[in-house]
C-alpha cells in the first residue's frame, strides 16, 4: 500500500509539473505558485474540516511550517538555477534531493532488502537519466550551486512532510498550506503583481492545486506506513511522469540517455517492490 500511495505521489506531482510549466510559460512563476497554493489551501481547508482534524495532536506543527519553508526556498533555487543555467545540467542535480530523506531513513535504522538497495541504486540513476543530463559546455558554477542548494531544501520538505504525518497527515498539509500562500502573498503584494485568472487559465490552476494537494497527502501517508528510504525513492519518480506526458501529448522527443532512465528507474520500481 505504501509503495502505490508513493507512486500515486509521483504521478501526480509530475502531472502538477508538467500542466505550472505550461502556465509559466505565459504567467509570471510566482503567480502560478501563488494562485495553484491557494486552490490548495482551499481544499485542505474543506478537508480538514470534513475529517474533524482540527483537534489533532500540534506536534505536527513545527514539521508543517519547515516543509513549507524549505519546499519554497527549494522552489526558487531551482526556478533561479534554470534561469540562469542549462536544464541539463541542473534537473539532475535537484532530482538527487531524494537522497536527503534516503539518508535520513537509513540512518533511523531502516534496513531494505538487498534486492530493495539495488532497486533505489537503479530508481535515483534512472531518475537522474530521465532528467536528461548534459557533461559538455560549460555551465558555471552559480546554477550548479543553486541546484546542489535546491535538492537539500527539497529533499528536507519530504522529511519534513513525512515526520509531520507521523501526528495527522491533514494538518501538516493544511499549516503547510497555510504558511506558503503567506509567503506567497506577501511576495506578490511586494513585487505589486495580481493574481488575476483568466477563465480560460481556471482550469490549469484548479487542476495543479488539487494534484499537488492529493500528491502531499499520498505521499505523507506512504510515509506513515512503510519505510522512509524506499518511501522517498517512488516519491521522487515525478520527473518520469513529467517527461512522458510530454513525450505524448507535446510530441517531445526523448534524447537516448531519457529513454534510458525511464527504463532503469522502472526497474528500480520492480525491483524495490519485489524484494
Amino acid at each position: 500500500m505504501a509503495a502505490l500511495l508513493a507512486l500515486l505521489s509521483s504521478v501526480m506531482w509530475g502531472s502538477a509539473d508538467y500542466v505550472a510549466g505550461k502556465l509559466s510559460r505565459r504567467r509570471n512563476v510566482l503567480v502560478v505558485l501563488g494562485g495553484t497554493q491557494a486552490v490548495g489551501l482551499v481544499a485542505m481547508l474543506l478537508i480538514a474540516a470534513l475529517t474533524r482534524a482540527w483537534g489533532a495532536n500540534p506536534q505536527y506543527v513545527g514539521w508543517a511550517v519547515l516543509a513549507s519553508l524549505s519546499g519554497a526556498t527549494g522552489l526558487a533555487l531551482y526556478y533561479r538555477a534554470l534561469a540562469i543555467g542549462t536544464m541539463g545540467v541542473v534537473s539532475p542535480i535537484a532530482a538527487l534531493g531524494v537522497l536527503v530523506p534516503l539518508a535520513v531513513g537509513l540512518a533511523g535504522g531502516e534496513q531494505p532488502t538487498t534486492l530493495q538497495m539495488v532497486g533505489i541504486v537503479l530508481a535515483l540513476v534512472g531518475v537522474v537519466a530521465a532528467s536528461g543530463p548534459e557533461v559538455h559546455g560549460d555551465a558555471g558554477w552559480a546554477p550548479v550551486l543553486l541546484a546542489g542548494g535546491s535538492a537539500v531544501f527539497l529533499g528536507t520538505a519530504l522529511v519534513a512532510i513525512a515526520r509531520g504525518s507521523e501526528t495527522s497527515v491533514v494538518m501538516t498539509m493544511t499549516v503547510m498550506r497555510i504558511t506558503t500562500v503567506g509567503l506567497m502573498a506577501l511576495a506578490l503584494l511586494l513585487l505589486r503583481r495580481g493574481v488575476a485568472v483568466t477563465r480560460a487559465e481556471a482550469p490549469g490552476f484548479v487542476a495543479v492545486g488539487l494534484m499537488d494537494v492529493a500528491a502531499n497527502l499520498a505521499f505523507g501517508w506512504a510515509s506513515t506506513l512503510g519505510m522512509l528510504s524506499l518511501v522517498s525513492v517512488f516519491g521522487s519518480l515525478y520527473p518520469v511522469a513529467t517527461i512522458l506526458l510530454a513525450r505524448f501529448i507535446d510530441h517531445e522527443r526523448l534524447r537516448p540517455i531519457q529513454q534510458a532512465g525511464v527504463v532503469l528507474a522502472l526497474c528500480g520500481v520492480a525491483a524495490i517492490t519485489a524484494g
